[in-house]
């Protein structure tokens, strides 16, 4: 079946092949094209231009933070719905790790190529062996080295599993964002009775940290009541979007585009695209 699909490729191309390699000719007939979310995150001006801008802003923000010692955290207390008070702590700004620290490229070209959108077994041996595959997100390496240099510590809290902390170790250092250990700088999925969410870690980090800037690419990395799954996407945006949260993006909240994998992505037409907006040409 593979050498009837080989040389049918071959045959539509035409005369187009006669100077080139028939068998690249034809797998690249057969191959799957790049998902337009990916196209955009891993490979436009775009979205590295999104990426950089965010991180630039992070740091301006941050820096201009721990020249006044903020008396709170912008990690938020689930058990009070108020944020955690900083005292003496020393100063941290709490990452996500992919899409907001590196791009997992290596993977997602992997199931981009089989056509796949997640294999958790995949993702698992990914955690485990992608040291050197991911590469830091633009303007990454320049922001821990302004926030170290500030006096503020990065950490990262990340849905990878700690049966795997040594491969997610290696992985951000290998992509030169340097040293982050698990149980100190670094928590993971498994470190708590809570599942895939943050919560706990969150809350965990802010008995030992002032908290003065937190990034991730999904609301989760936030707040995991944004990802209640019964939440229409539209509800789901203005929640999110309403006081008291509304004055925390861009000032101590900061969010990095990903147009690829998460609970954004979700929702049928009439999910998106409300009923009072529907709209047709005449004929």
């Amino acid at each position: 079946m593979k050498r009837a699909l080989l040389f049918a490729a071959i045959a539509l191309s035409g005369c187009a092949t006669t100077r080139s390699d028939p068998v690249a000719t034809a797998a690249a007939a057969i191959a799957p094209a790049v998902p337009t979310g990916q196209q955009w995150l891993y490979g436009s001006a775009e979205g590295a231009i999104a990426v950089r801008q965010t991180y630039g802003a992070l740091v301006s923000y941050a820096v201009a933070k721990a020249k006044t010692r903020p008396a709170d955290s912008v990690i938020i207390d689930e058990a009070t719905g108020k944020p955690f008070a900083c005292g003496d702590k020393p100063l941290a700004a709490v990452f996500d790790a992919d899409e907001t620290l590196i791009w997992n490229i290596g993977s997602m070209r992997w199931f981009a190529m089989q056509g796949s959108d997640f294999d958790p077994a995949i993702w698992d041996q990914w955690e485990k062996t992608g040291t050197g595959k991911a590469v830091a997100m633009p303007g990454a390496l320049e922001a821990m080295t302004a926030l170290r240099a500030a006096g503020i510590t990065p950490i990262a809290n990340t849905n990878r599993s700690t049966a795997n902390a040594k491969g997610s170790e290696a992985t951000l250092a290998a992509a030169g964002l340097g040293d982050f250990k698990h149980g100190d700088t670094l928590f993971l999925m498994g470190d708590d009775t809570d599942g895939s969410s943050k919560d706990l870690r969150r809350a965990t980090i802010a008995s030992r940290w002032c908290v003065i800037a937190m990034a991730g690419d999904q609301l989760g990395d936030f707040r995991n009541v944004f990802n209640k799954p019964e939440l229409p996407p539209l509800q789901r945006r203005a929640l999110a979007t309403a006081a008291p949260y509304d004055a925390l993006w861009g000032n101590g909240w900061f969010l990095f585009a990903n147009p690829v994998y998460g609970p954004s992505i979700r929702g049928g037409f009439d999910d998106v695209f409300p009923p009072e907006t529907h709209w047709e040409p005449q004929p």
